[in-house]
Parts: structure tokens; C-alpha cells; sequence
């Protein structure tokens, strides 16, 4: 059995801070999960094994709490008429103008003078005058300031991250699940409506974080044991499991999809990180702008790869790549071991010239492991 991922997706809680709990922390413990600290809350890794949770994923359906994650509003209007989406879309990256209401999507806060990702996200348009986010766990303090710090008269930002909880239903079963509950399920990729459950108002969109057919489920903070045990009664015939962020880890990363803190940060900017589809790079305003079509311009001066293992090894972030010289050009920023494929996997940074089909080597605890360059996703992509 593969190791548990190692690297925390989120920093930890300041020394001496209790970490938060979600709303479903105690029938966790009660399914005997493993728990750790992720963004300063105590959250699940797994429960049955990473493994096993993983290909239920791929094969079935799961269910995971990631209620850490942030919720913020963005509400109003000022006097000058610039509606709440306006003024988010001349502040994060993405072109919030190519989606309307009902619809969500998958945008970046960037540094305005560097470029760097501050965080990545996901926009909810509920109207023009209301744009629901959700942040990272350990982010959504930083987004709220900053955005509030922009914000006009007339348009308030509000930090909701302990009113709503998330659970992300995964997997091919998914739309069959929520149906057997009464749900709305055949809505496109990235839409999302509003429904109620036993009374209970909630938001179901068409995301996640694995690469298959899902959902994520905003509830009220209150409403998420019932509707957590109901998942989990009404995907019995399905052979549902509970999974824990150490399978949200793996399943991302055989997607190639980048993890904030790791695959994007600060000091990596969408450019270096091939997020540069989540920019809306004809707006006029948004932050990290000039910075990020200065880059664009002369060329990044590393790239994001991926990483298959030729020789056994499970790779790790911060592990140096070399070339067949033993010359350090580049290191690893997320790696684990791929259930799906039985081997190492690994997003990079590498240099510009690096192509699909070159050869590097990882130094893996003083052992030289050789892996092949390649283009994720590193399985086929079921999301749409």
C-alpha cells in the first residue's frame, strides 16, 4: 500500500491556535478516520485507505466533507452603478463576463505587483449583484482583506466561511445518487442550482476536485450531519465510501490539477503554472495584470510538467529534478503515488526548453530514479 501524501495541501494553524473543526467532525471520528491539520482544521485523510477510497472515485461514487474550504460574498452595488460581478471581475483574473447566473467558475487571485497567486477559486454568479467564493482554507482571511480593501461604497464583502458547509459528491454513480434523493443532477459542467432537501435550501454545482462526474453540495452549516447521512444511506446500493483529502490528493494529481501552496503560490505565477486559461487576458483591469502580460510576453522561465516514473520511485514536493548530468533543473511540486496507474506520478517545475518525452531523474533519498516528461492529465478525464 502506497504511503499516505505527505505534504499538507494547506499551512497550519498558527502555534498555540486550536484547529477548527467542520460541522462533521464527530462522525468522522466515529468512522474511525485518520485526522490531520490542513489550513488550520482538523480534517479526514482517510478512512478505509487511501487506495481503496481513490477507486470508488473512479469506479463508483464517493462522498468527501471539505467544509475547510472558504465561502465569501461579494453583495451590492455602488453609486456609480458597478454591480458586485463588475467589481469582482476587474479584481480577480478570470473573465467573469464569459459565465452568467447560475453558472460558476474557476478563477485566481494574483498579486498586482508580482503576478503570483495569491489563491485559486471558484466564483459563484448568482446575479449581478451577488457573487458567491470559495476560497482555500487558508486564504479566505487574505481574499476577504484584499477584496474588501478594493471594494467601493456600495458593495460589501462578507466572510461566510463557518456558515455553509461542502460535500463533494464524486464519480460516475454521482448523478444517479442525488437524483434517489431528489436532487437536480443534469445540470452542464460548472452550473450549479439552488434546491431544497427535506426542507433545507442548499446549492448543487457541477464541480470538484477528481476529474470525474460530481457535484458539490453547499449546505447551511446546521443542515450538514442530516444531509452527510443521507448521502451515505442513499448511495448504499451504489457501495458509496466516505473519502478523506488524502484520496482527494491522489485523484487530483492524476488530473494534473494544481494544488495551491504547491502547484501555484505566490511565487508561481498562471504563466509558470499553465493556469493562463483562467486569465482574462483582454480585460483591462485585473490584479497582477501588467505583471502577467510582461511575463507572458518574454517567455516563463519555468514551466509546469508532468512527471511519470520510469524507474519505481514515489515522488515527493520539494524533490530536486536533474538532467543526465546530475544538474539540478527544476523541482518537484506535487507527487505521489497514482492507484489508477500503480506508479510514481509528479507535477514539476522545469525549464522552458523541457519537452513531452525527455528524460529526468529525481533524487530520492540520495537514489538517482529515472522519469519521463510528460502532458497531464495522466488518466482520462470523466468530468464533462
Amino acid at each position: 500500500m502506497p504511503e499516505t501524501p505527505s505534504a499538507r495541501p494547506e499551512p497550519a494553524q498558527p502555534a498555540g491556535e486550536p484547529l477548527l473543526t467542520s460541522p462533521l467532525h464527530a462522525r468522522h471520528l466515529a468512522l474511525g478516520a485518520k485526522m490531520a491539520d490542513f489550513g488550520g482544521w482538523e480534517m479526514p485523510i482517510e478512512y478505509s485507505g487511501v487506495v481503496g477510497e481513490h477507486a470508488v472515485v473512479r469506479t463508483g461514487v464517493g462522498v468527501f466533507d471539505v467544509s475547510h474550504l472558504g465561502k465569501a460574498t461579494v453583495s451590492g452595488r455602488a453609486a456609480d452603478g458597478t454591480s458586485a460581478a463588475d467589481f469582482v471581475n476587474t479584481t480577480l483574473a478570470n473573465d467573469l463576463r464569459r459565465v452568467g447566473p447560475g453558472q460558476a467558475q474557476y478563477t485566481l487571485a494574483c498579486d498586482e505587483a508580482t503576478g503570483g497567486v495569491i489563491d485559486d477559486l471558484i466564483a459563484y454568479v448568482k446575479s449581478e449583484d451577488e457573487v458567491f467564493l470559495i476560497p482555500n482554507a487558508a486564504n479566505t482571511t487574505e481574499v476577504v482583506r484584499r477584496l474588501a480593501a478594493a471594494a467601493p461604497a456600495g458593495i460589501a464583502v462578507t466572510n461566510q466561511h463557518s456558515d455553509f458547509a461542502v460535500l463533494a459528491v464524486q464519480g460516475p454513480g454521482s448523478a444517479d445518487l442525488l437524483k434517489s434523493l431528489g436532487l437536480p443532477a443534469d445540470h452542464d459542467y460548472m452550473a450549479f442550482a439552488t434546491a431544497t432537501w427535506d426542507g433545507r435550501p442548499l446549492t448543487v454545482c457541477r464541480t470538484g476536485y477528481t476529474g470525474e462526474h460530481g457535484y458539490e453540495l453547499v449546505c447551511r452549516w446546521d443542515d450538514a450531519d442530516e444531509l452527510w447521512t443521507a448521502i451515505l444511506r442513499a448511495g448504499e446500493p451504489f457501495e458509496i465510501k466516505p473519502c478523506g483529502l488524502g484520496a482527494r490528493d491522489t485523484l487530483r494529481t492524476e488530473m494534473g490539477y494544481p494544488l495551491h501552496g504547491q502547484d501555484l503560490s505566490p511565487q508561481i505565477t498562471p504563466v509558470q503554472a499553465r493556469a493562463g486559461w483562467a486569465v482574462g487576458w483582454k480585460k483591462e483591469a485585473f490584479w497582477g495584470r501588467e505583471a502577467l502580460l510582461a511575463e507572458k510576453a518574454a517567455g516563463p522561465r519555468r514551466l509546469l510538467w508532468g512527471l511519470r516514473q520510469v524507474d519505481r520511485a514515489i515522488p515527493r514536493p520539494h524533490m530536486e529534478v536533474l538532467d543526465d548530468q546530475g544538474s539540478v533543473i527544476g523541482e518537484v511540486t506535487s507527487g505521489t503515488f497514482s492507484p489508477s496507474l500503480k506508479m510514481g506520478i509528479a507535477l514539476a517545475l522545469l525549464p522552458p526548453t523541457a519537452a513531452a518525452g525527455d528524460t529526468v531523474y529525481l533524487d530520492v533519498r540520495g537514489r538517482r530514479a529515472a522519469f519521463t516528461v510528460t502532458k497531464p492529465p495522466f488518466v482520462t478525464p470523466s468530468t464533462r
